[in-house]
């Protein structure tokens, strides 16, 4: 889960300073073609699982669904304050916690709900957001973290038949020609230092999904996400960083209370 969230932040740079030159649509289809360039060395040797089309259907399901989470999410990045996206994001948890609990027959435990409902609040406290109007993209921030939830515990339900490795491999088989698609209709040019930052966006978003479904291979999806809240701490401190964006007290309490949060569900869950 650590590598997973380091990951998941350098794919954001790496979006973020892209979608400076280059349309979203566009930030979709190259992170996508760059994980087709650092798998394939390893295609032939996944070949044996991939040519089974185990669980073909799902895998289609859930690639349509994240590759549309994506494309809402960062509509609302360039159409909302920062903040007030981050906050909206993180009730992805919740929607895990209830997808596995539909889907994956997972208990829903008080101490996952506790859990849950402590770290979007750390979230809240940290990025302090003003919900004062009611913007139509806040809608599709949230119906992308809907659909972040249904997708990770279908990743969670794909473990049972198919390796991380070959979860990852559908994902950029699928989502490639979606992006390009998508990135034909809203093509700009592309310049060479473009480059760098689409292997920093590619290499990172293949590396998220591959740690993340290899954490919810070996742990409850209802588990996992509540921790993932670490993830906006850590954004934070990388935004100071390398944007000299300020870091102030309400990210660090903000963080205790998910640490905490954790923390006391984790106990709750050995004594179980």
């Amino acid at each position: 889960m650590a590598l997973s969230m380091s990951s998941f932040i350098a794919m954001s740079v790496g979006s973020r300073e892209l979608a400076q030159t280059l349309s979203i649509r566009q930030v979709l289809f190259f992170r996508a073609l760059v994980g087709l360039f650092v798998i394939a060395p390893f295609l032939p040797r996944l070949w044996p699982e991939l040519r089974q089309m185990r669980s073909l259907k799902l895998h289609l399901l859930r690639n349509f669904v994240h590759f549309t989470a994506q494309y809402f999410w960062t509509i609302g990045v360039v159409l909302l304050p920062l903040a007030s996206v981050f906050a909206l994001e993180f009730t992805a948890p919740i929607w895990v916690a209830f997808f596995a609990w539909g889907i994956l027959g997972e208990k829903l435990t008080r101490a996952r709900i506790l859990a849950n409902i402590g770290g979007f609040i750390g979230v809240l406290v940290i990025v302090r957001p003003g919900f004062e109007v009611i913007d139509p993209a806040a809608g599709l921030v949230l119906l992308a973290a809907v659909g972040y939830g249904l997708s990770l515990v279908l990743v969670k339900r794909l473990t049972r038949d198919c390796s991380p490795a070959a979860i990852v491999v559908w994902m950029i088989l699928i989502q490639l020609p979606l992006g390009l698609a998508a990135a034909l209709t809203d093509w700009r040019p592309v310049h060479m230092t473009d480059i760098p930052w689409m292997l920093v966006a590619g290499a990172g978003a293949l590396s998220a999904h591959f740690c993340m479904a290899q954490a919810l291979q070996r742990l409850e999806a209802s588990i996992i996400m509540p921790v993932d809240f670490l993830r906006v701490p850590l954004a934070a401190i990388a935004g100071y960083l390398l944007y000299h964006e300020r870091v102030d007290l309400f990210v660090f309490l903000g963080a205790a209370i998910i640490l905490g949060s954790n923390f006391q569900a984790m106990r709750a869950e050995r004594r179980a």
